[in-house]
């Protein structure tokens, strides 16, 4: 078993208040949720407008698959038209039986 967490810092453009930004987040943490099947949370920027730090944790059988699944997930949210990736970061976890 392989996995990962990502972190992505978004920038969303025209927000001007929590509620424009919530509805900008949604339909994108969704999707990764039901499309990627991973786990999706906001973990940093929550009072902030226009700013996102999102995390992204996968779990795969093998390293080839968590890479396509990490390339999948950056596209998805690079495609997104109405935020900016600004920053991501991949962390691979270590087993302990490797």
């Amino acid at each position: 078993m392989k996995a990962a967490a990502l972190r992505f810092e978004l920038h969303i453009q025209g927000s001007e208040s929590l509620k424009e930004k919530r509805a900008v987040l949604r339909p994108l943490i969704e999707g990764l949720r039901r499309q990627l099947s991973v786990s999706v949370s906001e973990v940093d920027h929550q009072d902030t407008w226009q700013r996102v730090g999102l995390g992204v944790a996968v779990v795969a059988p093998d390293g080839g698959r968590l890479d396509t699944l990490i390339e999948r997930i950056r596209r998805y949210v690079g495609d997104n038209l109405e935020v900016e990736v600004c920053d991501v970061a991949v962390y691979y976890m270590e087993s302990a039986n490797e």
